[in-house]
């Protein structure tokens, strides 16, 4: 009985480098298409099926992506994890996901003795080829000089991408969202429907997100002419109860001047806000229409169902696992991400498709 062919075997059959042959069976984009169909050719010629572990062990990897996020309770980070595990296990990896706990409508620093360095520290312990950040401190606007030092250090010990705005203190990786192009989107549709006073809602000071999405709230509204009035932008928070205060808190102030639309930083923001409506007897969409920067899953289920933007955050794990797992491979190359957020019609806005 023949032996089971072996990579170096392979690599001589197509005239590649083992090191080629090792790129093809990791999905390496980096290379050709005239090499990759040799190199296929030869491995479906004798049914070649790589053994994980053995690959783990010549290129002393252990096949482990560690995932670092600060509340896995977050649709958000729920829709972002799911497809990003989905992809590594293409790839034949597995993720560790490092809940840090330190964000959440619910949570109480005070509570917890680790900080966000300290996961970064604990990452290696478990044995990764890399790290994925998502969210938390690295959102922020002004880093601390020990995140930056400790985020830094481990990227010198395996490649660390984040998925977020690139921080110029920082040595790793990053695939960025266009945080601005959604609210843009969001108040030229607002406009077309004939509202002038627009207000925003949800978000907290500070973290990038927010600031970016004010911005461009801020500049769009300028563009179109309407009035920026401050008392309309309530930053409160992320979550449902976050909307609901939001909501509050602008009809506390000034029950007879409100706007007519409000921009809402995400879903689960929008959903809070609309049941604080119905507690203070205001009709969504006929009083006030609301739309959402970012799309969570059963938006359009809700009642009215959500006008929101859907950020492609399955296209965004994609190319964040790909990313990583090239960078791993030694081969990394910055990449500009062609990202589109996608503006979803439905009822909280008054229109119809």
């Amino acid at each position: 009985m023949k032996e089971k062919i072996t990579i170096q075997e392979i690599a001589k059959l197509s005239g590649v480098s083992v090191s080629t042959v090792s790129r093809v069976l990791n999905n390496s984009p980096s290379v050709s298409k005239e090499k990759r169909k040799r190199i296929q050719d030869v491995i479906d010629k004798h049914q070649y099926t790589p053994s994980v572990f053995a690959r783990g062990m010549i290129h002393r990897q252990t096949k482990n992506i560690g995932v670092i996020l600060p509340d896995i309770s977050n649709p958000y980070f729920v829709s972002l994890v799911a497809e990003i595990q989905k992809c590594a296990l293409e790839q034949f990896y597995s993720t560790i996901v490092f809940n840090t706990l330190l964000a959440g409508p619910e949570s109480d620093k005070t509570k917890h003795h680790l900080t966000e360095e300290d996961y970064l520290r604990i990452v290696l312990e478990k044995q990764v080829d890399g790290v994925l950040v998502l969210g938390g401190e690295i959102d922020k606007e002004v880093l601390s000089e020990s995140y930056v030092t400790a985020l830094n250090q481990l990227h010198k010990q395996v490649p660390v991408l984040v998925i977020g705005s690139k921080r110029e203190e920082l040595d790793c990786l990053f695939v960025e969202r266009d945080l601005k192009k959604g609210v843009t989107t969001l108040v030229t549709h607002l406009t077309a429907l004939g509202h002038r006073d627009i207000g925003f809602i949800g978000g907290e000071q500070g973290v990038k997100i927010t600031t970016s999405r004010v911005d461009a709230f801020r500049s769009a509204l300028s563009n179109f002419s309407h009035p920026v009035r401050n008392e309309w932008i309530e930053l409160t928070d992320y979550y449902v109860p976050a909307g609901y205060e939001a909501l509050m808190r602008l009809v506390e102030r000034s029950p007879e001047d409100l706007p007519t639309a409000l921009v809402a930083i995400n879903d689960s923001v929008a959903i809070g806000a609309i049941r604080a409506m119905k507690d203070k007897g205001i009709r969504c969409p006929e009083d006030i229409a609301i739309v959402s920067c970012d799309q969570f899953l059963n938006s359009d289920f809700q009642i009215p169902r959500l006008t929101t933007i859907d950020q492609h955050n399955e296209y965004l794990g994609k190319i964040a696992v790909l990313q990583l797992i090239t960078a791993m491979n030694g081969e990394y190359e910055p990449t500009v991400i062609k990202h589109q957020p996608e503006l979803i019609v439905r009822e909280s806005c008054g229109a119809t498709k």
